[in-house]
């Protein structure tokens, strides 16, 4: 078995799912007592939502880089960036380590095209629903068409990411705006929604709506679960 990378705490909230789904997921497979091989380095969140906001990427990629490597110092095998947005730097972030970095949104593409979506909506915060790095990716990669919410929805998307989500919030009336705007993109031809922010499985389930989801969280702990085991 792999000794799994996890750079986490972006926020911690999302991160507790991380080490539950891969461990459940290698009792699943070998049963027993087996679970993963975990190597963990988790962030204080704080001050790199300081400079997310600020648009110093540069300054959050010297914290990851540093997290990184402690985790392939630990014995890593692979690592994981425990959340959408710092997706932004993983180019950094590989260019820094010897180990290699499964890439979030290359796992939930991979997901997409064997149910053979070509159309997805696109969940997250501002930054991962706006900027090039992660829809681009999906895009100029895999084909994919995606589409994102309006702007007033994408504030509202942000807001509860960062202002609940984060802090373990979990607020009814946020909820039914989320998948108020999960039926829109569908209504606007979205054949899935990714949920791309680690958190907000933790707000709207599969059995919420009709429309397929697709929780990145639990995408990304499934494709760390074959890589530690093929």
């Amino acid at each position: 078995m792999k000794t799994v990378g996890l750079l986490g705490g972006m926020s911690w909230e999302s991160t507790v799912g991380y080490y539950r789904a891969i461990n459940e997921g290698v009792k699943a497979q070998l049963g027993g007592l087996h679970s993963a091989k975990i190597a963990m380095y988790s962030v204080d969140f704080a001050p790199i939502e300081k400079l997310q906001h600020q648009g110093d990427w540069d300054g959050t990629a010297d914290i990851l880089i540093d997290g990184a490597l402690s985790v392939q110092s630990a014995g890593a095998d692979f690592l994981l960036i425990c959340t959408n947005t710092m997706h932004k730097v993983a180019p950094s972030i590989e260019e820094a380590l010897e180990i290699p970095v499964l890439h979030i949104a290359d796992a939930t593409a991979e997901v997409l095209l064997d149910q053979g979506i070509k159309t997805v909506g696109l969940l997250g915060t501002g930054f991962t629903m706006e900027q090039d790095f992660y829809k681009g990716r999906l895009s100029e990669k895999y084909g994919l068409n995606v589409l994102i919410p309006s702007q007033p929805d994408r504030a509202i998307v942000h807001r509860v990411i960062y202002d609940e989500l984060c802090l373990g919030k979990i607020e009814s009336d946020s909820k039914a705006e989320y998948l108020r705007i999960v039926q829109q993109l569908s209504d606007e031809g979205a054949e899935a929604v990714i949920l791309g922010c680690t958190e907000i499985g933790m707000l709207v389930q599969q059995a919420d709506t009709a429309v397929r989801l697709l929780d990145t969280t639990a995408i990304h702990a499934q494709k760390a679960v074959e890589f530690a085991l093929k």
